[in-house]
């Protein structure tokens, strides 16, 4: 029952992202991408942080502080502001659909550090996911936004960050709890991106911002930040990195979805096709408990 409950947790958590991926996608033509990452992970960690308190959550221990404050800056600073940056190149869909080859980086990072074991049923399954990814991305480059390549190019390379993070978590949370780790992570990350905003002068920006502005930060932080994010650390905490990872695949169907209202972007046939073999890739690895 945990290793459901963690993919379906994974699962949620990945919709989630999806509509921030949208959200964001309305927000990136006010806002540049350090912006966007402090009012996501700075108003994130106000939510996580008072509910870790006030549920006395188990902290990382002394020796942790250190990792896990470098996990967080890796992900919510740095893998988030060229989240942001690939979003303003292309569509939210294409963006969650090149992010959707996390799988296959977080199976071949966890290989490559003895963490998880490489199966041929999670590797046929991953890399049905990933080809679907990859064949929508293509034959749909034509109806995509000019330079949209460079876009999803950059959220490949980003993916490697999230890869890292999935893989190298589990430890930390498994001696602390989801949320005490999360905390941290996400303080560390959010107080990076601010000291980065003021230096730079990018938190002028938020001054400008209206109430539909507002209105979606205030989502993204909340949903797309601190509810997305805590799902997802109690779903590392229950199942495998590369069974989380592959629900990242439900991520460009959310993003789709909701960016077909806020900014008017088409889904298409390519993508459909594509999502079907996504979805066909996360059934395969994550079944496999039931043929061992």
């Amino acid at each position: 029952m945990g290793e459901w409950l963690g993919v379906l947790l994974a699962v949620i958590s990945s919709m989630l992202g999806g509509t921030a991926a949208a959200v964001t996608r309305y927000l990136v033509t006010d806002a540049d991408p350090v912006t966007l990452g402090i009012q996501r992970w700075g108003i994130g960690f106000l939510c996580v942080l008072p509910a870790a308190l006030i549920l006395r959550v188990r902290w990382p221990q002394r020796g942790d502080w250190l990792p896990v404050a470098a996990l967080g800056f890796s992900f919510f600073g740095v893998f988030f502001v060229l989240y942001n940056i690939a979003i303003g190149y292309t569509t939210a869909a294409r963006a969650s659909l090149a992010l959707s080859t996390l799988p296959l980086q977080t199976m071949l990072i966890g290989a490559m550090f003895g963490v998880e074991p490489l199966t041929a049923r999670k590797s046929l399954g991953v890399g049905i996911a990933v080809l679907g990814v990859f064949a929508a991305l293509a034959s749909g480059l034509a109806a995509a936004p000019v330079g949209a390549w460079r876009g999803e190019l950059i959220m490949l390379g980003a993916v490697l960050c999230m890869s890292a993070y999935n893989v190298w978590s589990r430890p930390f949370i498994q001696r602390s709890s989801a949320l005490g780790f999360l905390a941290v992570g996400m303080g560390a990350g959010a107080a990076a991106l601010l000291l980065v905003g003021m230096v730079t002068g990018c938190l002028a920006v938020v001054a400008g911002f209206g109430a539909p502005q507002w209105v979606a930060g205030v989502y993204l932080g909340v949903c797309g930040g601190a509810l997305a994010f805590i799902l997802w650390v109690m779903a590392l905490q229950r199942t495998t990195p590369t069974r989380v990872a592959t629900t990242m695949t439900v991520n460009p169907v959310a993003a789709a979805l909701l960016a077909t209202q806020l900014v008017g972007e088409p889904f298409t046939l390519d993508l459909a096709i594509g999502l079907v073999a996504v979805f066909a890739g996360i059934w395969i690895a994550t079944t496999e408990g039931r043929r061992v």
